[in-house]
């Protein structure tokens, strides 16, 4: 039997059961502490998946111009990656097309393994080149790294907003 995942807005006082999850999925990295994820808080808006009511997943994400910028994005390693992520993507990607979004841009490392690759593109998201965007889209690319040339995309929308609302 498998266990249905639960998505949700995490709110502040979520910071250390976030900061626990984030430290115990990547052993490895440097510490996080509730204090930072307060304020991560101030840039980006969580969505958490959880399963039994612990944190199995996690999505960092902000809306500026019609477009979402996914900036965090992990799963527990013990966990189904594709259950978990397709729970979280959908309710982003929901919310965004309810904030009338047009695209949503994954702000990915800069090494990408065939594998990461591969799952986004499970989702349906796809390279787009820098150069091949529209100007706004760019403008956000290049605010978050001026070196990216390429970054992966999904359309929310069919229709481009052709003037600001």
């Amino acid at each position: 039997m498998r266990l249905e995942v639960q998505v949700r807005s995490a709110r502040l006082e979520d910071s250390p059961a976030i900061a626990d999850f984030i430290n115990a999925a990547r052993p490895n990295g440097a510490p996080v502490t509730p204090s930072a994820v307060i304020e991560r808080f101030s840039n980006v808006g969580f969505l958490l998946a959880e399963q039994r009511g612990r944190i199995v997943g996690l999505l960092g994400w902000q809306v500026e111009n019609l477009i979402v910028r996914v900036t965090d994005f992990l799963i527990a390693p013990a966990m189904d990656r594709l259950v978990a992520g397709r729970a979280l993507i959908t309710k982003m990607e929901e919310q965004g097309c309810s904030l009338q979004a047009e695209v949503t841009i994954l702000f990915l490392p800069p090494a990408l393994s065939k594998d990461l690759i591969e799952y986004w593109e499970f989702f349906g998201y796809q390279h787009c080149p820098v150069v091949d965007m529209p100007r706004q889209w760019r403008a956000a690319v290049q605010e978050w790294n001026s070196q990216v040339t390429s970054v992966m995309i999904k359309r929310l929308r069919t229709s481009l907003v052709g003037r600001p609302i």
